[in-house]
Parts: C-alpha cells; structure tokens; sequence
C-alpha cells in the first residue's frame, strides 16, 4: 500500500521508562521500511519549540534495544502547555514537512498531543510509555514490566538483611496515583502488607497486621508503600507504626528513580517493537488521536481521550485479595 504520508517524526517525553528505546528503533525503522522519511525530535515537546529535529535513518537506532532511558532524551516541557509553544512547535513541524507525529509517553504527554491534534491538524498516534501503568486501553504500558523486576531484586536484598537482624523494612514504589508497581511487586517479593492509592487502609489496620505476624513467629516483615498513599509516604506511615509498634527495628527505603533505570526486561523490549511498528502502520492508514496499546495478546487503538481516564483504571480484583490470603 502506497503510505498517504511522507514525513513522520518521534519524541520521547515526560518521564523514561525501559523499553521506550526499543519503541523508537520500531517507528523509525517501519517508517523507512515503507520508504517514509523518519526524524526524531530531542527532548520532548521542548525539541518541537527549538526545532531540535534530526533525520534518522536506520543506523541511527542500531544496537539501543537493551539501553534503558531514551535516545531521543525526554524533558517537562511547560511552554508547550500554552498557545505560543504549540504555534512554534507547529511552525517548526511545517518547516519540516512533516505530517505525522508518534509521542511516546504518559498521561501528560498524550494531553499535550491530544490539544495540538486538535488545534493544528497534526496526525498524532501514541505509545503508552509510562512505568505506573495507568492508561486505559493497554494492559500492560511501556515500562512496567522492568520497573517491577527492578523492584523485586532490591526487596529480595532488603528481605535478606531484614531476616538477619528482625527488622521491619518499610519500602515505598512509585505510583503517586496508581497502586500497580506496589500491588504486583508485594505479591512477587512475598510481602507482609502493601499500601495502595486505591484502597484505604489505616496504620491501625496495619499495625493489627503486622501484630498478627509477630504472634506467628515472623521473623522480619516488608511493607510496600505506593508514594501516594494517603496515609503519606513510607518515612510517615512507619513513624506512625514505631510508636505503638516496637517489636521490630524499623528501617525505610525510598527505590525513587531507581526504578526508572536499567535495561529493559525482555517482555518490555519486544512491547516497545510491537507498539513502535503498529504506531507507523496507524498514521500510514490514516489514523489519528489514538493510542496503541496491548489488550490480552492484541495490539489495538484506543482513542487517547479514553486512554486518558485514568481514574477508570481498576486494579485486578484477584491479586487484591491476594495480598491479604498469601500474606499470612
């Protein structure tokens, strides 16, 4: 089929995540493939405004697949939030000649193309790179996978020195809105509780928990902590437990950006090449305001407008109750 478009360019921004290397190398070199001219555009939305948009060929993303971070380099941009920004960002696309967009991001990369989609004309399709996991339409998002695998190796370490000193370790994950990392990552590493944004709990409750545990002969427990929980981070929440609950030395770790980093896992670099391929088959049908992304062993398009209700997304029942049967 003779692609009605000629000209695509592909961007990372806001926050990395493993496996959006692997998605560039897809786009760029399915782009060419089907004989279309491909470019990346350096540091987000702010390479859009400084015209920072370099030709690639398919040399430009050889041997990436196993580097985390992102090639293309990514960054906040708040001037493409106004109408200014957006006017230079489109005078520059023009300037290029090009007339198809991929962004490769999260909830606030998709709002920004969803608004310049609309305002200028621009094809735009999305790849759900985000390590929380929280855009509707795909089960799994760019990321995910190798931030929970980060996650569990160092919980397996902490749990090794935890054990020899009877300690309490309280381990807090990224997720300021989504519980996903901390549900799945408590599950893998075996942990005593987890405490997520979608589910109250108080650190009475807690405390009841972890109490239960002691009388069994537990000789070290993990807590895992979204970041957003509402009792507050993990430094908070185990002040509070120190002051009722003393059996334990109590110990917090903050994983921060470390889960961010490294190379991708397997599962991540194959979803990167299958959303960067189906990205460019989108544009070349035509396609335009949607995401792709994985749903059961599919990729499919959902409008980015859907992908961006994020407050929709529900954790998996099971593996709630999960925490609470296998913790004992």
């Amino acid at each position: 089929m003779e692609p009605n478009i000629k000209n695509i360019a592909v961007l990372t921004s806001g926050g990395d995540a493993p496996g959006m290397n692997a998605a560039i190398r897809a786009v760029v070199r399915t782009g060419i493939y089907h004989g279309i001219n491909m470019f990346g555009v350096m540091q987000g939305y702010q390479g859009l405004i400084t015209d920072n948009i370099k030709p690639m060929d398919a040399r430009s993303v050889s041997n990436i697949l196993h580097l985390g971070g992102t090639i293309l380099k990514t960054a906040r941009c708040l001037e493409f939030k106004t109408d200014e920004g957006q006017q230079t960002a489109y005078q520059n696309l023009k300037k290029n000649n090009i007339d198809g967009l991929v962004v490769i991001g999260g909830d606030g990369t998709f709002t920004g193309a969803k608004r310049f989609s609309e305002t200028f004309g621009v094809k735009v399709i999305g790849i759900p790179g985000t390590i929380d996991n929280d855009l509707v339409g795909s089960d799994f998002t760019l990321g995910y996978d190798t931030a929970i695998n980060t996650v569990i190796e160092a919980i397996d370490k902490i749990r090794d020195t935890a054990d020899a000193h009877d300690r309490l370790f309280f381990i807090e994950v990224m997720g300021r809105d989504s519980g996903c990392i901390a549900l799945r990552s408590s599950i893998a590493s075996g942990a005593e509780a987890v405490l997520l944004p979608e589910r109250a709990t108080s650190v009475n409750e807690l405390i009841t928990k972890l109490a239960l545990g002691a009388a069994t002969k537990k000789s070290s427990s993990i807590v895992i902590v979204a970041e957003g929980h509402k009792q507050g981070g993990a430094y908070d929440i185990a002040k509070k437990v120190k002051e009722t609950f003393d059996h334990y030395d109590t110990k917090v770790t903050i994983l921060g950006h470390l889960q961010r980093g490294g190379s991708p896992s397997s599962f991540d670099r194959i979803l990167g090449s299958r959303l960067g391929f189906a990205a460019v088959n989108a544009l070349i049908a035509g396609e335009t305001e949607q995401m792709v992304g994985l749903q059961g062993n599919a990729i499919k398009l959902t409008s980015i407008t859907e992908a961006l209700t994020a407050h929709s997304f529900k954790l998996e029942p099971d593996l709630m109750e999960m925490t609470e049967v296998l913790s004992i």
